[in-house]
């Protein structure tokens, strides 16, 4: 009787191409001293003119301040990440990454004229409410949701109210709440083998 064979398996390529592309992103931020991350990823008030304004309200979830910053929302991507694209499949996965992004970004981009935004965090969160919903049956409210929603998005909350740090917290509540809206508007797909 053969062994099987062990093989490398790309098993949630929405997930793992993200995190590849955040990589391939702060190392080009790294050899630009940080320019192709102000240019194209990160959002921030800028002229409407601008072509590159557009791409950013997408794009700024690639870009990470530096290495810690890129492996905090990685480990949590890759954690949550894949159960998630294999419940709802890759498609929606990519859908869900997109609407997320332009929300979060199209936030900062009215309301904090000041400041930049850039990091993953607004879609781990996502991912995260996501998976509170993993187990709901129809027409019921999961109590593991209840709870998340008070440990990670409340404490959001408490943190915007009572510290002034560079940390978004209303892009964690922003992509919390598509995380919500998703879990209960749209049923769970087959991920194409």
């Amino acid at each position: 009787m053969k062994k099987p064979q062990l093989r490398i398996q790309y098993n949630a390529p929405v997930i793992l191409s993200f995190a590849l592309l955040s990589a391939l992103v702060l190392g080009l931020g790294s050899l630009t001293g940080g320019e192709s991350t102000r240019l194209l990823f990160c959002v921030y008030r800028s002229s409407l003119r601008d072509l590159l304004t557009y791409p950013r309200f997408f794009l700024h979830v690639l870009g990470h301040s530096g290495y810690s910053h890129y492996i905090s929302n990685m480990l949590l991507l890759l954690i949550v990440g894949p159960a998630m694209e294999e419940k709802y499949g890759s498609r929606k996965i990519l859908i869900f990454f997109a609407v997320t992004a332009f929300a979060t970004g199209l936030v900062q981009f009215i309301f904090f004229p000041g400041s930049a935004l850039m990091g993953a965090s607004g879609i781990v969160f996502m991912l995260i409410m996501l998976s509170s919903l993993a187990g709901a049956q129809a027409g019921a409210i999961p109590v593991t949701l209840i709870l998340v929603a008070v440990l990670y998005l409340g404490g959001e909350i408490l943190d915007g109210l009572r510290q002034a740090d560079q940390i978004s917290q209303l892009t964690h509540i922003i992509g919390g709440v598509c995380g919500i809206v998703f879990g209960f508007a749209v049923r769970p797909g087959k991920r194409r083998k």
